[in-house]
């Protein structure tokens, strides 16, 4: 097991197996030195565990839990690619996509989930620039939706 599934074990956590496509696309992919990872949805052993629009259905503080969710599914598709998570020299970019209540403005709160795990897992490495976006749907109704780009080392 890699260093950085052994701190992942140690947060009481489990690197979960690559989610499926839900439709025409690859978990992850990479070019050069990067992996893109392409939009990871809260997927939890093959199901969303809450569904709805963050500040309705959905609280915010549920949602930033299902952003972390999001991130380690995103290191699970970016493994999958790369093979060892040892490799990573730092994420670069975090993209969250936030299925919002029209008033809800908390997008930033939210994607800060998978922001600080990232940060619990990696250290340094983990820092990274972000985008935190509401939209009024993502795919099968989930409430977040989280991609990164790493930068790897051979």
């Amino acid at each position: 097991m890699s260093a950085v599934e052994d701190r992942i074990a140690s947060l009481g956590l489990k690197l979960p197996e690559v989610v499926p496509p839900l439709a025409t696309y690859q978990p992850a992919v990479r070019s050069g030195s990067y992996v893109f990872t392409s939009g990871q949805l809260p997927m939890v052993d093959g199901s969303l565990p809450l569904t709805g629009k963050v500040g309705a259905e959905v609280a915010p503080e549920q949602a930033k839990e299902l952003a972390a969710v999001c991130a380690l599914n995103a290191l699970a598709a970016v493994k999958s690619v790369v093979g060892d998570l040892d490799k990573i020299v730092r994420v670069v970019k975090v993209v969250g996509f936030v299925a919002s209540a029209p008033e809800f403005t908390g997008q930033p709160g939210v994607v800060n989930g998978a922001s600080e795990l990232l940060g619990e897992i990696l250290g340094d490495k983990g820092v990274h620039a972000r985008s935190a976006v509401g939209v009024a749907v993502l795919p099968v109704d989930a409430p977040v939706e989280v991609e990164i780009q790493v930068e790897i080392a051979d």
